[in-house]
C-alpha cells in the first residue's frame, strides 16, 4: 500500500506517508483485521461464508419458551474461552468481540457495503 500511495501522490523518500493514507481511507492494519473478522462475522451470520467457519451463537438462539426483546436484532452472546491462551483468539470469540462492539445501526444493516 505504501508504495502505492507513493506513486499516486508522487512522494518522494523524506515525505511522510500517512496524510497520504488517510486522505486514501487506508486503513491500518489492525484496523483492516478487525474490518475482514467483521464482515467474516456478517457473511457467517447470514449464511454467505464457508461452512468450515462453523456457527456463532445468537441471543435468539437460546432455549427459552418466552420471546426476548434481543431475538430480531443480531447481537451475539460471547462464549466463555476455555484456555486463556488460545481460547480466546478463535474466530467465534473473536468475532462476537468485534460484533458486539459495533454500534447497533452497523449491526442490523441489510447489506455490507
Amino acid at each position: 500500500m505504501n508504495a502505492a500511495t507513493c506513486l499516486i501522490f508522487h512522494l518522494k523518500r523524506p515525505d511522510h506517508i500517512s496524510d497520504a493514507l488517510v486522505s486514501l481511507r487506508f486503513l491500518r492494519v489492525p484496523e483492516r483485521i478487525q474490518y475482514k473478522v467483521a464482515v467474516l462475522g456478517y457473511q457467517v451470520l447470514h449464511g454467505s461464508a464457508k461452512r468450515y467457519l462453523g456457527p456463532l451463537t445468537r441471543v435468539a438462539d437460546l432455549p427459552d419458551p418466552r420471546t426476548l426483546r434481543s431475538a430480531a436484532t443480531n447481537r451475539l452472546v460471547l462464549p466463555s474461552a476455555k484456555l486463556s491462551t488460545v481460547g480466546s483468539r478463535a474466530f467465534p470469540d473473536v468475532a462476537s468481540s468485534i460484533w458486539i462492539s459495533l454500534p447497533e445501526y452497523i449491526v442490523s444493516a441489510p447489506t455490507v457495503q
